[in-house]
């Protein structure tokens, strides 16, 4: 039996904001020249999709709210722990190493297309250490995506489901007597 976990607008933003961070990062590294307007605007979905799910993380139902993935530290750290140990309980929803992740994805592409967009404005147009910060976070965006996905298949692996196609479908197996909602 499966149920239902992630929205469509869940799903919908989260590859979006997949989608537009790879064009951004692709586009980038390109002669600039060619593809400034490919990543200008891949930056802004980007911005536009982590201001809109976190809205949706207020005002959305279940699995979409912060309030049900976002834990605190002390929760955070005993699931490292037990993970750790080989022990940790399987979560419906985002377990709160993977609420942490996504709140850490969140902040760095919102100060990406900050930082961005800052060094289009006349005011701080050609500022050295302004490049150099959004490069940074570039950078540590690309390093948290690959965290990501190595908790993705991680998690995967420990609980035999596949996240990837619960993040496509909304749904997942069916929680158990031992799983966390």
């Amino acid at each position: 039996m499966r149920v239902r976990v992630w929205d469509a607008l869940v799903r919908v933003l989260h590859w979006s904001l997949a989608s537009a961070v790879a064009t951004a990062w692709i586009s980038g590294h390109w002669p600039p020249s060619h593809f400034d307007a490919w990543h200008h605007t891949a930056g802004y979905v980007a911005g536009a999709a982590v201001v809109l799910r976190l809205v949706w993380g207020f005002v959305g139902r279940g699995y979409a709210r912060l309030a049900q993935f976002v834990h605190r530290p002390r929760t955070v750290l005993a699931y490292a722990r037990a993970m750790r140990a080989g022990r940790e309980p399987r979560y419906i929803g985002h377990n709160p190493l993977g609420g942490w992740m996504v709140l850490a994805l969140w902040s760095t592409a919102a100060l990406l297309t900050l930082s961005g967009w800052l060094y289009t404005t006349d005011w701080l147009w050609g500022y050295e250490w302004l490049s150099d910060l959004h490069a940074v976070l570039a950078w540590l965006v690309a390093a948290l995506v690959i965290s990501h996905l190595g908790g993705v298949v991680l998690t995967s692996w420990r609980h035999r489901e596949n996240l990837v196609g619960a993040m496509f479908s909304g749904t997942k197996r069916a929680p158990q007597s031992d799983d966390v909602q």
